[in-house]
C-alpha cells in the first residue's frame, strides 16, 4: 500500500543528526545508547575503509555510482521486500502506476527469502492472457537468472517497449519443474471494476485493482443494478477481489463506506505511537440499501483488497469465502530525494477495526484475511477459471456466452456465494460453518 510523502530535507536532516553526535552531545545519553551510537560509527567507519580499498585497489577501475547504489539498495533490502531505493526513472515509473495505465506485463510481484514471487496477475493484460498465476516463482528473465537482483532491478528487467517479446521462466506448485512462458508486453490500461447482473438477481462486481476510478466505478455499477432489478427482488452483491493486489488506499475506504456508514475503516500503526491514524466511515456513504454482501478472495489478495475484505468482515456486514489472502498491509511512503531518485519505505503496518494486524512479517501468526467459508481451489482450476474471466469479458467487456459448456470448469467459490445470498440469510451461515479465529483486538494508541 503506498502513501506519498514529501522529505526533500532528508539529506539536511541526516547531516545535522550526524554533527550532533560529537562526544560531547552524548555525554547527555544513558551508557547503553552511547555504546550503539559508538558501534554504528565504527561500522560507517569500516564501510568507508571498504569502499576506498575498493576505490584504490580493485583490478579494474569501479563504477563508484553504482557501488553507492548497490550499498543503498542492501541496506534497504535487508529491511523488508517493499522498501526500497529507486533511481530518477524508476521513481516517476512508480508514481504513474497508480492513475490506471502504465506499460508493462500485468503483474504484481514480491520477494520473500530472495524468490521472486507473483502475487497476482491482474485481469485483462499480457501475463494474465498468457497464464502466470498467484504463487508462481520467477526465476529467469529472457536468458538471464534473476538470482541476486532486487525487487526493482527484476522489476526493471520485465519492463520494455509495448510490443516486445519476453520469456520467463517459472516454477509452480510442489513440483517444481521449470516451464517457459512467452509474453507480448503492451499498454496496461486497468478496468478496476467490471460487473452484471449474476443469476437474474445478484449484483456481481469485480475490482481488480484498487485505481483512481474506482470508487466511481462501483457507484456506477449500483446505480446499474437499481436500474435493472427491482428492490424486491434483489438478492444483493458479490465483490470479487480474487487477485487484486491493492492499489490505493483512499479508494479501499471509499468502497467500504458505500456499505457502512459508521464506525472505523482502516488503523495504522507505526514506530511511534503518536502517528498512528484511524480511518472511519463518511455518516450517509451507504450506498448499499443493507443488501446482504459476499466478499470472494483468494492468495492473490493483497493489500487494499485485504482493508476492504477485513472491514467489511469485522463490522459483520459481509460473509468473506475463499482462500486465505496474501498478508501484504503495510505502508510505503514515496520519499523524493534532491537528485530526483526515491525511497519506497515502510513506515506503519495496516489493521482491521478489531486490531487484527493482516501483514505476514514472520511474527505475526494470523496474517493475512481468513475467509468464513473456505473454499480450495487448484491451481489447474484457477488457470481455467483465468481463461473463462478474460473470454466472457471479450471486447465491449459485457458478459458473453462465448465459452461452451462441455469446456466449463465450475467456479465453486462463486457457486457458493450465489447459494447464501439465494438462502437470504448470509451472516447466519456463519452460525453453522466454522469462522476462522480472530486474535483479540488491540487498541490504537490515542494522539
Amino acid at each position: 500500500m503506498i502513501r506519498k510523502a514529501g522529505y526533500l530535507g532528508v539529506g539536511v536532516i541526516l547531516g545535522a543528526a550526524a554533527a550532533a553526535t560529537a562526544p560531547q552531545a552524548l555525554l547527555f545519553v544513558s551508557p547503553s545508547a552511547y555504546a550503539a551510537a559508538a558501534d554504528t560509527y565504527r561500522q560507517l567507519n569500516l564501510f568507508g575503509d571498504v569502499f576506498d580499498k575498493i576505490r584504490n585497489d580493485y583490478v579494474e577501475k569501479p563504477d563508484e555510482s553504482k557501488m553507492i547504489d548497490a550499498a543503498i539498495n542492501g541496506m534497504l533490502s535487508s529491511l523488508d521486500p517493499h522498501s526500497s531505493y529507486m533511481d530518477a526513472k524508476a521513481f516517476r515509473d512508480m508514481q504513474v502506476q497508480t492513475k490506471g495505465e502504465f506499460g508493462g506485463l500485468g503483474i504484481e510481484v514480491t520477494q520473500e527469502d530472495g524468490l521472486l514471487k507473483v502475487v497476482t496477475p491482474i485481469d485483462d493484460t499480457p501475463a494474465s492472457k498468457a497464464g502466470i498465476l498467484s504463487g508462481d516463482i520467477i526465476i529467469g528473465i529472457d536468458d538471464d537468472s534473476v538470482q541476486g537482483l532486487t525487487l526493482d532491478q527484476a522489476v526493471d528487467k520485465m519492463r520494455g517497449a509495448v510490443n516486445s517479446a519476453i520469456r520467463l521462466k517459472i516454477i509452480r506448485g510442489a513440483a517444481k519443474e521449470p516451464r517457459e512462458f512467452k509474453i507480448v508486453r503492451d499498454v496496461i490500461k486497468v478496468q478496476s471494476v467490471r460487473s452484471h447482473v449474476e443469476d437474474g438477481d445478484i449484483g456481481y462486481v469485480r475490482i481488480t485493482q484498487f485505481t483512481e476510478q474506482t470508487a466511481d466505478g462501483l457507484k456506477s455499477a449500483m446505480e446499474k443494478f437499481r436500474s435493472e432489478v427491482p428492490a424486491d427482488k434483489f438478492k444483493g452483491y458479490i465483490l470479487d477481489l480474487r487477485n487484486n493486489p491493492g492499489g490505493l488506499l483512499d479508494q479501499s475506504i471509499e468502497v467500504v463506506n458505500a456499505f457502512i456508514d459508521k464506525g472505523e475503516i482502516v488503523s495504522t500503526r507505526g514506530r511511534n505511537a503518536d502517528d498512528a491514524q484511524r480511518f472511519n466511515a463518511r455518516p450517509g456513504g451507504d450506498l448499499s440499501g443493507g443488501k446482504p454482501v459476499v466478499v470472494l478472495i483468494n492468495g492473490g489478495s493483497a493489500s487494499a483488497s485485504e482493508i476492504f475484505s477485513g472491514a467489511m468482515q469485522d463490522h459483520k456486514r459481509a460473509v468473506v469465502v475463499g482462500q486465505r489472502s496474501y498478508g501484504k498491509a503495510s505502508v510505503q511512503s514515496l520519499i523524493p530525494l534532491p537528485d530526483g531518485s526515491g525511497l519506497r519505505l515502510t513506515v506503519a503496518h495496516y489493521f482491521t477495526p478489531n486490531g487484527r494486524m493482516i501483514h505476514r512479517d514472520g511474527k505475526n501468526k494470523e496474517w493475512g484475511i481468513q475467509p468464513d467459508i473456505a473454499v480450495d481451489v487448484t491451481p489447474e482450476n484457477e488457470a481455467k477459471l483465468y481463461e473463462q474471466w478474460e473470454m466472457i469479458y471479450a471486447k465491449d467487456k459485457k458478459p458473453q456466452s462465448v465459452v461452451k459448456p462441455e469446456e466449463m470448469v465450475r467456479d465453486e467459490v462463486l457457486d457458493r456465494s450465489v447459494e447464501l445470498l439465494k438462502a437470504r440469510d448470509v451472516l447466519g451461515a456463519l452460525k453453522t460453518e466454522p469462522a476462522a479465529p480472530a486474535p483479540a483486538a488491540a487498541p490504537v494508541p490515542a494522539k
